[in-house]
């Protein structure tokens, strides 16, 4: 039987836990156990490209299609270890200026990072700003359903993954098409990643100019001897 390998596309399902407890998954069935609604399916990835957690990502070569596997991490190959460091007092007054309310166990998003409130005393607030996930061991529960050789479901995926959209493109001649130019420069920083991952060329339809329509020349020397009656007149 054919086993994984960097580059391929595959379609997988999976369930990662920390604690025993579900932090991400795929499958719908578990989701709904958990009360949460929503149309989860198997996730179309590129393997070796970490369009995954890295550890669980290099796991998946040399595997098979339809067989289930269990991948355990330790907290320093998943998530990493808690850091003290990202452990930050803040001024009350930092929420208060964006009529914010802070509670401890609410998170918060600040420079681009999440945090999590601890606590709250008199002016300061103290956030938590590891990953939720850091310093616990994880689990992985996984089955790659197929290889995925279709170029568009291959497009797609890396549209959803890095764009978290899905533009209008064709395929012609090894050549993903996008046809809106405001993609152009996403595009230009992850073409050539798209292509050692595809095999495809990716660019943006160009823009033909319209050409001004040539006048006919009897029209052209009309006008020309109008404007010399018009001098002969003055």
């Amino acid at each position: 039987m054919a086993t994984i390998k960097k580059n391929d596309f595959i379609e997988i399902e999976f369930t990662g836990k920390a604690n025993n407890e579900i932090f991400d998954t795929t499958n719908k069935e578990e989701a709904k156990d958990l009360g949460i609604e929503a149309d989860l399916k198997p996730m179309i990835i590129s393997v070796g490209n970490q369009m995954l957690l890295k550890a669980f990502d290099d796991y998946l070569e040399g595997k098979e299609i339809e067989k289930k596997y269990t991948l355990n991490l330790t907290s320093e190959k998943a998530f990493g270890k808690r850091n003290a460091g990202l452990l930050r007092t803040i001024p009350i007054k930092v929420f208060h200026e964006k009529q914010t309310n802070p509670v401890p166990g609410m998170t918060f998003q600040l420079d681009n990072n999440i945090a999590k409130i601890l606590s709250v005393s008199g002016g300061r607030v103290i956030a938590d700003f590891n990953n939720p996930l850091a310093g616990k061991d994880i689990e992985y529960v996984f089955t790659i359903k197929r290889i995925v050789d279709d170029n568009t479901e291959k497009v797609n995926s890396l549209q959803d993954f890095f764009f978290k959209t899905r533009l209008e493109f064709e395929i012609k001649d090894k050549k993903v098409i996008f046809k809106k130019q405001e993609i152009k420069p996403f595009l230009d920083v992850f073409k050539q990643k798209f292509k050692d991952m595809t095999g495809l060329d990716f660019e943006v339809e160009e823009v033909k100019k319209e050409e001004k329509p040539k006048e006919d020349k009897k029209k052209i020397e009309k006008k020309e001897e109008t404007n010399e009656k018009v001098d002969d007149k003055k």
